[in-house]
């Protein structure tokens, strides 16, 4: 791209030619990200300032993810795409892992894999209480089509494997970058949410830690073979489907479901009825049933309500040197839109405690998804 960013193109056979050149007269990317610990709470909190200045809720007309056309260059240099992914221009990561290790006091940083909490800092705070270091990520934005008014539920079956196998190539790619630790896929859609761009897109960040998220998943998975000898995620998966009750979707392959102690209005968590740690390790039959399954699960979002409910989707998988053996790759959905009109906000106990209160008991928002489905979907 003109300030140095890289783009991949990924087509369907035959693959048309792609040599548009970015014609915009932008200066050479320079940004910064910056992260400090919050020991406390045993997490990295990401700073990027730059990012106040990225656009906000553009008109169609100057949408930066349609392709672009004579008089207006936009972030794709060609007239017509299929699936693309680019370096974000407004990251909140940003790959230097030159600065990966500095810190703020001169001690170490919590390791990423590890968990190591920061040693005592020169100067920098009691106990390397202040601790930061440079960014060693990346963030990428991917395009799933070039159709501004689609969304994911519209695509056909052959462009979701499409966005499937670039997700895929970014994560192995991404693994490889020094200083990365975990990929995550994930889409925000929907205005309720705090999209800032419409056009249908998900994101991928590589991040220098482990998320807090996953570091608990993997420490109750390690727990629970602890206390009971088996996988969490195996045995989870196993009794929603001895249940049944909060079932949504279920294939030969795939098992969607709203989980029994779900947080969210809506909230579907899909697994893989044999675990793998990742997308790239997915078997060949559920690898090919993966499009129709997740175009039945975000169908049902786009038909719970009068509108289509904004939603948070996101793919977990292992981190790299780190559990691959007890993590379960899965997709995670939800939505706040708890009725047509209606919002869950975060409130003080969820925002101030993280203990979360929900409005819709489980049953009831799988019974509800269930009753959206439509006639010839693999539901169960």
């Amino acid at each position: 791209m003109a300030d140095g960013r890289e783009i991949i193109y990924y087509d369907l056979p035959p693959a048309p030619p792609r040599a548009a050149v970015d014609s915009r007269d932008l200066p050479l990317l320079s940004v910064s990200s910056e992260l400090r610990y919050n020991r406390l709470l045993s997490s990295w909190v990401m700073y990027a300032s730059h990012r106040q200045d990225r656009s906000y809720l553009p008109a169609q007309e100057d949408c930066p993810l349609c392709p672009s056309r004579p008089g207006h260059p936009t972030e794709i240099p060609e007239d017509s795409y299929q699936v693309v992914v680019f370096e974000n221009r407004f990251p909140a990561l940003v790959h230097s892992p030159a600065g990966a290790g500095a810190s703020a006091g001169g001690g170490t940083t919590p390791g990423g894999g590890g968990g190591a909490v920061p040693g005592p800092g020169g100067g920098a705070g009691a106990q390397g209480l202040l601790e930061g270091r440079g960014s060693a990520g990346r963030c990428e934005v991917v395009c799933y089509t070039d159709d501004h008014s689609a969304s994911f539920a519209d695509l056909s079956p052959q462009r979701v494997d499409l966005v499937i196998s670039a997700l895929v190539d970014r994560t192995q790619d991404l693994l490889e970058l020094p200083g990365v630790e975990q990929v995550y896929c994930f889409e925000n859609r929907g205005r309720e949410i705090g999209v800032t761009q419409p056009h249908p897109h998900g994101q991928i960040y590589a991040y220098p830690f482990v998320t807090p998220r996953t570091q608990k998943m993997l420490a109750a998975a390690e727990e629970y073979k602890r206390a009971c000898g088996g996988n969490l995620f195996d045995d989870q998966l196993g009794a929603e489907q001895e249940a049944g009750t909060r079932v949504i979707v279920a294939t030969a392959n795939w098992t969607a479901f709203v989980p029994h102690a779900s947080r969210w209005p809506y909230e579907v968590h899909c697994y893989p009825n044999t675990r793998v740690p990742d997308l790239a390790s997915l078997p060949g039959a559920a690898r090919a049933e993966l499009p129709d399954v997740l175009l039945d699960i975000f169908g049902r979002f786009a038909r719970l309500f009068d509108t289509p409910a904004p939603y948070i989707s996101g793919w977990h998988q292992a981190p790299r040197g780190r559990g691959s053996e007890e993590m379960a790759l899965h997709l995670e959905m939800l939505t706040f839109r708890r009725a047509n009109d209606k919002l869950k906000y975060l409130a003080g106990s969820e925002s101030g405690m993280d203990a979360f209160a929900n409005d819709i008991l489980p049953e009831v928002a799988a019974e509800r998804l269930r009753a959206v489905g439509t006639a010839g979907t693999p539901g169960p």
